[in-house]
């Protein structure tokens, strides 16, 4: 599985967008709202939070979000993972700010999936399409764990590479 995400490793952590593919396509959202708060609808579940994020809901974690549409391979297989493996990544931080802002991310999944509601259908989030630092911790996170280490190990791994920074 890791070799899915070749790519994504940054040598050292650093803020939003250090993904090259990212940086090129991150700050100029044409679907971004243009000031106030709130929410702003945008046809078939789509909703801009306060924070920028647009959310999209879909039937099941197997159904990606449009928002996805048009992005690098790679952000679309994180992704795919992360709806996958929200347990895990539940319980993983973030350390690109997000769970201190506006977005109120509580964890890594968030910056994937919004929710996961009882029905089984899924709220995404696209924070994580403009995110490097989102795509690498999700992205070691999911590989570690194919690779046999445990939750704990995993958060220490991340904690450690992420924290001082």
């Amino acid at each position: 599985m890791a070799e899915k995400f070749e790519g994504l490793r940054c040598s050292a952590p650093s803020p939003c967008c250090c993904w090259p593919p990212l940086a090129a396509a991150g700050s100029g959202d044409k679907d971004a709202p243009s000031g106030g708060g709130g929410h702003s609808n945008h046809g078939d579940g789509e909703v801009h939070t306060v924070s920028g994020d647009l959310q999209e809901t879909t039937a099941s974690a197997s159904a990606l979000p449009k928002f996805l549409d048009g992005q690098p391979e790679q952000v679309r297989l994180v992704y795919q993972a992360a709806g996958q493996a929200t347990e895990l990544l539940s319980g993983m931080p973030c350390y690109c700010g997000c769970m201190e802002s506006s977005a109120g991310h509580k964890s890594n999944m968030n910056c994937f999936v919004h929710e996961v509601k009882e029905d089984g259908s899924v709220v995404w989030d696209d924070h994580g399409t403009r995110c490097g630092v989102c795509l690498q911790i999700a992205a070691q996170s999911i590989s570690m764990l194919a690779e046999g280490k445990t939750p704990e190990q995993i958060r220490e791994s991340i904690e450690a590479q992420y924290k001082a920074s």
